[in-house]
């Protein structure tokens, strides 16, 4: 059967909340943050490479959607690209910026060094490192194709696989290191009993910093409907003006991914806003619409995962993952704990460091809130890490690894 393109959509969506659906019922998924797409995906995937296997091909889709969804998404991460966040969160968000981005460089010469010893292309070992933990599947996903065109075989299958494993770890151990960090150093006791934290989710901090006074509709036109149309076509302006850019910048000697344009475009946007006022972006409306096309573009694109391409390549995969989760950790307790303070909070942002570095920002939030459960609250670490996790690594961890990716073809 051939979907055409409405109907892979479609058949993406049932996907999507059949993902939503396994995650409820299996409850270690949701404990260590696998998101539901890449689980939806997942199964779809594995069942096409099942079939595959005995000769049969059920299903092929037309992805024509899958690109323009990924440049929507990482557009929202440009209209979050504010310098205005940056100065409310103070020197300690520049800061922890700054260290992230730096240890993001560091992942990618500790795995482009390692896949070298391996005899393997070094580009292999950036797609282990901060394309696939610092940036996450949808990063790995973005960039997976310009890895297998440089000469990564299996690139997508590989990006997946790396950005999972991240995730696991960066559950796994990212709370245990802070909780060591903490009683080594005597900086809190642990409470008598399990506290519920009422903490918003890292977008909701984001979105209360930047403010959200949409535009006021005009006279007869409802106000939701209004802003929603608003943001959609700025979304869409950005990436119109931002093909341009791409096109502008990109040459046969330096390769960029798809949406890199549109992400700097929405960062202007962003702040010539900031300073005049004249579109009143809603971050609230933006990253919904970005979240929405991100389930969308990750289930698509895992549908046509080749997990059979993976069969060579586990080993030293393994091996280079394993070092990045060692180097994540021991960058934790040294420079990220004393530089950020050596104090309670600094030892909580560590934890939340492990979570993005390795994961995603719903690893570092979930690292957070089971110390903030058992240790009390960390005001300080919810507003730093959330912004910089969420939103700015995102925007940073893009150029970085666009200069790997032209340095080492």
């Amino acid at each position: 059967m051939k979907l055409d393109l409405i109907q892979t959509v479609a058949f993406a969506g049932v996907v999507l909340f059949l993902g939503y659906g396994v995650r409820k019922l299996i409850r270690p998924l949701a404990r260590y943050n696998i998101p539901a797409p890449v689980i939806g995906g997942l199964i779809v995937a594995v069942i096409i490479a099942t079939l595959r296997s005995r000769g049969q091909t059920p299903l092929e889709f037309d992805t024509t959607l899958q690109s323009p969804m990924m440049v929507a998404f990482f557009t929202t991460i440009g209209f979050a690209a504010s310098f205005r966040l940056l100065k409310v969160g103070g020197p300690q968000v520049l800061l922890f910026f700054g260290l992230a981005t730096a240890f993001a460089v560091v992942q990618n010469l500790l795995g482009a060094g390692l896949a070298a010893a391996m005899g393997l292309h070094p580009l292999f070992g950036v797609l282990t490192g901060s394309v696939t933990l610092t940036g996450g599947p949808a990063t790995g996903l973005a960039f997976a194709p310009l890895f297998e065109a440089q000469g990564v075989p299996g690139a997508t299958t590989v990006a997946v696989t790396s950005a999972m494993v991240g995730i696991v770890m960066g559950g796994v151990v990212g709370a245990p290191i802070a909780t060591r960090l903490i009683e080594r150093n005597a900086l809190r006791k642990a409470r008598g009993g399990r506290t519920e934290m009422n903490t918003p989710v890292a977008a909701q901090i984001v979105e209360g910093q930047l403010g959200d006074t949409p535009p006021a509709a005009p006279a007869g036109e409802d106000e939701e409907s209004f802003v929603l149309l608003q943001s959609v076509v700025l979304i869409l302006v950005a990436m119109w003006v931002g093909g341009w850019v791409s096109a502008w910048i990109d040459s046969p000697s330096f390769k960029l991914p798809a949406y890199i344009g549109a992400m700097l475009v929405a960062a202007v946007i962003r702040n010539l806003d900031d300073l005049t006022g004249w579109f009143r972006v809603s971050q609230r409306v933006i990253d919904d619409l970005g979240n929405a096309a991100l389930a969308l573009f990750i289930v698509m694109a895992l549908m046509t995962l080749k997990l059979w391409e993976l069969a060579n390549l586990a080993g030293p995969m393994l091996v280079i993952l394993a070092a990045q989760v060692a180097l994540i950790a021991v960058i934790c307790m040294w420079p990220v704990f004393p530089l950020m303070g050596r104090d309670y909070e600094s030892a909580v942002m560590s934890g939340g460091f492990v979570g993005f570095m390795l994961g995603t920002t719903a690893n570092a939030m979930a690292n957070m809130r089971a110390l903030v459960e058992k240790y009390g609250p960390a005001p300080r670490a919810f507003l730093v890490v959330p912004m910089v996790g969420a939103f700015f690594i995102d925007f940073t961890n893009a150029l970085v690894i666009t200069v790997f990716l032209n340095f080492f073809k």
